[in-house]
């Protein structure tokens, strides 16, 4: 049977309140025998570990490093394997752009290449308003390719979202994209006959950008990923009868969160305006979903002492969240990004999970050697939303 049908079926409407706090990309490797989880200054953290379960999760399966759409799912209690959803449809959500039955979208990365070799995946990671003035300029001089209409719209840093419309397009198309900096340009590939028109017009675009982009500085190339139609799910209210928050500050969490039916915050652009959107907000909903970025930009970028000052912010800020006194409060991440490896990987994640009916007393600070160890054990990602309702009291017994 349908692992979210029987949830569904056991599901019960209470008033108890659920908070998801994800730090994206939070686990790590350890430098000079230290995570960053361990290196930071976190007694909050530390101190609620004491009166909490622990342990790790895998987002997908053992040793499949994941994306942060999957990574997410996963956590949404959506089994990642089965709802396979491309980046470009959760950017082209969260910036509110509209999606059809002819339209194909794929998430963008302006980056920077040199005698054919991508040298920085990110183009210098430039502010948001330096990225929109070269998306205006893709959106003057690029407005078709062969019968495809093209439309471009700006996104956060360096990101941007390319918007095909036209007939015969179809999302099963690999990334163009070599995923890392020292390779030669990745192109378009179909994975499927019936996708072979939308690669071909994937490469004919990227190579309009280039020549269009050619004199700029750090912005002079793009790489596309995560072509996608938009896909059908069941609704996170649907499933779980929870009336479900999203506060998050980058478009592509905005994204998961409208597909799977949240109703996504004004959430500002700091940690203390997201904690601001959830005090407004807390009387109004029973789910909330708080999404923090950096922890994961700043893994991606290597830095691994301005991670540990994120996590030491988030730290500061978690007394504000515990005042409102969750029922139910779990703190984790979508994916490990260890800063030593400037990527996403496939080490489990640090799951804290806070309620009255938990078996404390036996950890006593949060990092991923005490989740190891913790009582929890290493479950799927999966299965923290079912641990949630279980601790918020939402679920009946199954069978007789």
């Amino acid at each position: 049977m349908d692992r979210q049908k029987i949830i569904k079926d056991l599901v019960v409407k209470t008033n108890s309140k659920i908070v998801l706090f994800v730090m994206d990309g939070l686990g790590d490797l350890p430098k000079n025998g230290k995570t960053p989880l361990q290196a930071a200054n976190t007694p909050n953290m530390d101190s609620l570990a004491k009166e909490s379960d622990l342990g790790q999760s895998v987002p997908v399966l053992p040793g499949i490093t994941p994306g942060s759409g999957p990574g997410h799912l996963s956590l949404f209690g959506y089994d990642p394997l089965k709802y396979q959803i491309g980046r470009g449809i959760l950017e082209a959500l969260g910036l509110g752009i509209d999606v059809g039955e002819k339209d194909v979208v794929a998430r963008g990365n302006f980056a920077t290449i040199k005698d054919g070799i991508i040298v920085d995946r990110r183009a210098g990671r430039p502010s948001s308003e330096e990225s929109k003035k070269v998306v205006d300029i893709l959106s003057e001089k690029i407005k078709k390719v062969d019968d495809v209409e093209i439309n471009f719209y700006p996104g956060k840093e360096h990101r941007f979202v390319v918007k095909f419309t036209g007939e015969g397009l179809f999302d099963e198309v690999s990334d163009a994209d070599p995923q890392r900096e020292g390779s030669p340009m990745e192109w378009a590939k179909a994975t499927n006959p019936d996708s072979e028109k939308m690669a071909n017009i994937v490469n004919k675009l990227i190579k309009q950008i280039g020549e269009v982009l050619k004199d700029q500085p750090k912005m002079n190339f793009a790489l596309l990923r995560g072509f996608s139609k938009h896909p059908i799910i069941p609704s996170f209210e649907e499933v779980y009868k929870l009336k479900a928050a999203a506060i998050a500050t980058y478009p592509m969490y905005k994204g998961l969160s409208k597909l799977v039916g949240m109703e996504v915050l004004e959430a500002g652009q700091t940690l203390e305006d997201e904690v601001q959107s959830l005090k407004d907000n807390w009387e109004k909903y029973d789910f909330f979903y708080f999404h923090v970025k950096k922890t994961d930009s700043y893994g991606e970028d290597g830095n691994f002492e301005e991670k540990v000052k994120v996590i030491e912010s988030v730290d500061e800020i978690l007394k504000e969240v515990l005042s409102l006194n969750p029922d139910v409060l779990i703190i984790t991440g979508d994916h490990s990004t260890p800063s030593l490896m400037k990527s996403h990987s496939w080490h489990p994640v640090p799951v804290l999970l806070h309620s009255k009916y938990v078996r404390k007393g036996l950890s006593v600070s949060f990092d991923e050697y005490e989740c190891a160890r913790g009582s929890l054990g290493t479950i799927s990602g999966s299965d923290i939303m079912t641990l949630a309702l279980a601790n918020a009291e939402k679920l009946e017994k199954y069978g007789a």
